[in-house]
């Protein structure tokens, strides 16, 4: 298949193979593979922190998803860039802040099938730094991005793309009479007229739903069978469990957790079939499989939605609950099992992929995104020390190690509190209190200061492009 092919400005040092960076600090021990290591990443939508039984759900079954975190690294800090999915989604790819492509609006928080903008032509993604690389490159799911012709994946360094291009509440296509919340709850696939893509092609609109996880892992599958003998980048952005929820006639009531269980485990169903495409090949040894959530959960649905365990708030927020979600690294025979309590974030799989690879990263431009390496091969201490909270291109809330301070505090989606500035910021340790209940800020007045005084420090580097989301109308 002909690769779609812009030519960056990516730095490739001499040679692929992973054992030729072997005595580099940060590389890991040597595979039992041949050649450079197939990356597969896997996200869901609105997944909370809680809703895998590796991550205390009590009756949600997770098999599959539970042997990734018990054969592999299991990460308690791990973070979406943004608490919902555009910006999160373009943080991922790109390694970046989403402001500084304009991924962010002040008016919209994401983009929507009105928006006149996309992920701009001049950013790279992972899968152009992996195209140049000589990799093959997919997406199977929703990409979110950008949906006229200049934006898709296949502008942006995938080969081939099979899923939604935004989220599958949106054209909507209602009744007369019914409401949004309403339709939620008893969704029918004609109520939102998502048209399923492949490539630049539209195949049908609206997507059957209540197919869509079984598709995208038929077509996931396939791309590994195809793509077995050379290496190969695989993005699975699963369009579930975001609401509307719809999921199969053979899991459909399977889960003793309703509706969203039964999602939930027919995504876990899928990352099966996945794995074990992976066994059949014979790749699974040179294969690094990652498997997260673009943010939290979307609380306002009640049991329609996951949960953020014993983390604050949700989807939207910048709380806790709202961008700290699961985070699985697999990679058998490299990467020993374990779980860390060091923070890692999405926004990291840029840096870390190019590094495992034998690459480097762009240098015309400020990259956000850490090497993870020596948390995943244990050669050293976590790199990513901080962590910056962003809604709607502000910032709400600032990491540092083991505190977080809040410089605003905000509900979302009808739900609390309502939007308080504070001074002094909010200060909670995470390390004693990651349900953010207890203000230490009078208690411990030299840790706000060096929390706040590394904001700081942050907001003076952050360059801010466009707010992109906004621009929205008629085409």
């Amino acid at each position: 298949m002909a690769r779609s092919v812009q030519t960056h400005r990516l730095a490739v040092t001499a040679g692929l193979a992973l054992l030729a960076a072997a005595c580099a600090p940060a590389a890991p021990p040597a595979s039992a593979g041949d050649g450079p290591p197939n990356i597969v990443i896997i996200t869901a939508d609105d997944l909370g922190y809680g809703d895998l039984g590796s991550y205390g759900h009590p009756n949600i079954r997770t098999p599959h998803l539970d042997r990734m975190a018990e054969e592999g690294l299991r990460w308690t800090s791990f973070y979406a860039q943004a608490p919902v999915c555009s910006p999160s989604r373009a943080a991922l790819l790109t390694g970046r802040v989403h402001l500084r492509s304009g991924m962010f609006g002040r008016r919209t928080a994401v983009f929507f099938p009105d928006s006149r903008a996309g992920l701009p032509a001049e950013e790279i993604t992972l899968a152009e730094a992996l195209g140049d690389l000589d990799y093959a490159t997919g997406i199977i799911g929703k990409w979110h991005l950008g949906h006229l012709p200049e934006y898709l994946p296949t502008r942006h360094g995938f080969d081939y793309w099979f899923g939604i291009p935004y989220s599958n509440d949106m054209d909507w296509n209602l009744p007369d009479g019914l409401e949004n919340r309403t339709a939620y709850f008893e969704p029918e696939i004609d109520y939102w007229h998502v048209p399923l893509m492949r490539n630049e092609a539209e195949l049908e609109r609206p997507a059957d739903q209540t197919i869509l996880t079984r598709r995208s892992t038929e077509e996931a599958v396939a791309f590994i069978e195809d793509h077995r003998d050379e290496p190969f980048f695989l993005y699975m952005p699963h369009s579930m469990p975001h609401m509307p929820l719809f999921v199969s006639d053979q899991f459909r009531g399977r889960s003793t957790a309703g509706i969203y269980g039964d999602v939930i485990e027919e995504i876990d169903w899928s990352v099966g079939q996945v794995i074990a495409a992976l066994e059949r090949a014979g790749l699974s040894e040179n294969t690094l499989v990652v498997f997260t959530s673009d943010n939290g959960p979307w609380l306002s649905y009640r049991t329609h939605a996951g949960t953020s365990g014993l983390l604050r708030d949700g989807k939207g927020t910048t709380f806790e609950g709202g961008m700290r979600v699961p985070g699985l690294f697999w990679w058998p025979g490299t990467l020993e099992p374990g779980v860390t309590q060091e923070i890692g974030s999405a926004m990291d799989l840029f840096t870390t992929v190019i590094a495992l690879v034998g690459g480097s990263v762009p240098a015309d431009r400020p990259i956000d995104g850490v090497d993870l390496s020596p948390v995943l091969f244990g050669t050293g201490p976590g790199p990513r020390e901080t962590m910056a909270y962003y809604r709607m291109g502000e910032l709400y809330a600032f990491r540092r190690g083991r505190y977080k301070v809040h410089f605003v505090t905000e509900g979302r989606y009808g739900l609390p509190p309502p939007r308080t500035d504070h001074d002094p910021p909010l200060l909670y340790d995470l390390d004693e209190d990651p349900a953010e209940r207890y203000d230490l800020a009078a208690e411990r007045p030299e840790a706000l200061a060096v929390v706040v005084a590394a904001a700081e420090r942050h907001r003076a580097d952050m360059t801010m492009g466009e707010p992109l989301f906004d621009s929205r109308g008629e085409q």
